[in-house]
């Protein structure tokens, strides 16, 4: 027996079955990709929030800053306004003075009216003598008062104009100073470093410490790692140094990778950086005070003094501080304006240099000038800020006097910093004098002097020779507290590739 059934209805069998597979399929494909989105959508809102706490986080640090930037020039206006406020009770002193001269002369007036009178009287009172004789007496005393009146009135006159002259040099270098209001912070011999959290203080250190040896070897400066949280300090007198281990761990923290292979590449990076962030700083020094062109490695010579002290002023703001005084000094004086702010710039060019060759800083300086073609005004100019050289020409006192004001200023320089610093450099100059000496650094507040020496021309016998004949030199020519650590270190590298 077989089924009768209708063609048509099998057909509309066949297609609710379709549509019911496709519905199902639809619905778990939806179903899927709603999944997915999801997903997604709660990645994005992690990341989000992620990036909203580095960026809130960033927030915090700049308003700390900015804090700490609104502190230091609120202390620096508050020491203005009293500076400003001891000259206005020194003027009030001086004013009083100059009113009581001025009734001691009125006094001393009255005096004389009253000897005269009296004299008077006394002729008429001797009336008996003859009147040759009494017009004589009188001629003559009139003769002797009238020479003392003189005499007086030139002294005065000497006086006033002393007073005047001194007066006037005052007002021209108080409107100089006022015109000029230019920050100074004092250099200090250490740079803070912040660290994304305290765990990477054990990466930078390594195992055994071969990490932060590593670093300390290759830049030469001493860091110090305590308990301040989320910090370290790098500790040396060379800022250069400082500098490049400052950047030679902030990119080992950027790029996370951090052994001793890595460190000696970044430490190169780290040196070009720098190398560029030299020129720029010459170049904005030229712009900032509107003197120049100059040869590119002169610039780069000034730029390299952004990186010098001098009794722990920052040798590149004060030679720019000296430019603009001197500019101003210069219009007031009808002096030649550019000779005298170039020459006040390029004064200290030679400290970029005076450790590495013989001679003052002006002799080296104006070397320098000389081979780098500078206008022979400013050469004069400059050459005589320390008295070397004779005064030759108007510009050459102005650069001198700026140099005065420059430096006088209370808080400016501090000599105790630079004794200390110049027994650091004495130190890396005794060692780099002997034959063999690759490089030294003076480490640990001058307590250590760590010596590199070329290990082909200085063997292991050499070395202990050459800590002694170092420590005998130090102990000659040098004066210190305490005792210092020699520490020659001979070192051989044997470098092959498998290919």
């Amino acid at each position: 027996m077989t089924l009768g059934i209708d063609p048509l209805l099998m057909v509309v069998l066949a297609l609710v079955f379709g549509l019911s597979i496709g519905y199902l399929l639809r619905y778990f494909l939806v179903k899927k990709q709603a999944e997915n989105a999801e997903v997604k959508a709660k990645e994005i809102i992690f990341k989000a929030k992620d990036q909203a706490l580095k960026i809130l986080e960033e927030a915090k640090n700049d308003e700390r800053l900015r804090q700490g930037q609104f502190l230091k020039f609120e202390n620096i206006l508050s020491k203005k306004e009293k500076e400003l406020e001891e000259e206005k009770k020194r003027l009030s002193s001086d004013f009083d003075n100059v009113r009581n001269k001025e009734k001691e002369i009125g006094d001393l007036r009255i005096e004389l009216s009253d000897s005269i009178e009296s004299q008077k009287k006394e002729l008429e009172r001797i009336g008996g003598v003859k009147k040759e004789e009494a017009k004589a007496l009188l001629l003559k005393q009139i003769e002797n008062e009238s020479k003392d009146e003189i005499y007086q009135k030139i002294k005065k006159l000497g006086n006033e104009g002393n007073q005047e002259i001194e007066n006037k040099a005052r007002e021209l270098l108080i409107s100089v100073v006022q015109r000029f209001a230019h920050s100074q912070i004092a250099e200090v011999t250490t740079t803070a470093v912040s660290l994304p959290s305290d765990e990477i203080k054990g990466k930078i250190i390594g195992k055994e410490g071969r990490n932060i040896k590593a670093i300390e070897r290759l830049t030469g400066v001493d860091i110090i790692i305590d308990e301040t949280p989320e910090a370290l300090l790098i500790s040396g007198f060379d800022p250069i140094r400082r500098q490049i281990a400052k950047l030679t761990i902030e990119r080992l923290i950027a790029d996370g990778r951090i052994h001793p292979a890595r460190i000696e590449e970044t430490v190169e990076l780290a040196k070009d950086e720098l190398e560029k962030k030299i020129k720029e700083t010459g170049e904005n020094a030229i712009y900032e005070t509107g003197v120049g062109p100059f040869d590119p490695k002169l610039v780069y010579l000034l730029g390299r003094l952004a990186f010098r002290t001098s009794f722990s002023q920052n040798v590149l703001q004060h030679s720019i501080e000296m430019a603009h005084i001197a500019g101003m000094l210069a219009q007031e004086l009808k002096a030649d304006v550019a000779v005298a702010k170039s020459a006040a710039l390029l004064h200290d060019i030679g400290k970029a240099v005076d450790h590495e060759v013989q001679g003052t800083h002006v002799e080296i300086g104006r070397r320098i000038l000389e081979k780098f073609g500078v206008d022979k005004k400013v050469i004069t100019a400059m050459e005589s800020h320390h008295e070397d050289y004779p005064y030759a020409s108007l510009e050459a006192r102005i650069v001198q006097a700026a140099d005065a004001i420059s430096a006088a200023r209370p808080g400016a320089r501090r000599e105790t910093v630079e004794f200390y610093l110049k027994r650091l450099e004495d130190l890396e100059r005794i060692a780099s004098s002997f034959e063999g000496v690759e490089k030294s650094y003076a480490v640990q507040a001058g307590r250590e002097l760590r010596v590199f020496v070329t290990p082909t021309r200085i063997d292991d016998l050499g070395a202990i020779k050459l800590a002694r004949e170092i420590v005998k030199k130090i102990e000659n020519e040098m004066k210190y507290p305490g005792e210092i650590k020699v520490n020659v270190i001979r070192e051989t590298r044997a470098i092959e590739y498998a290919r």
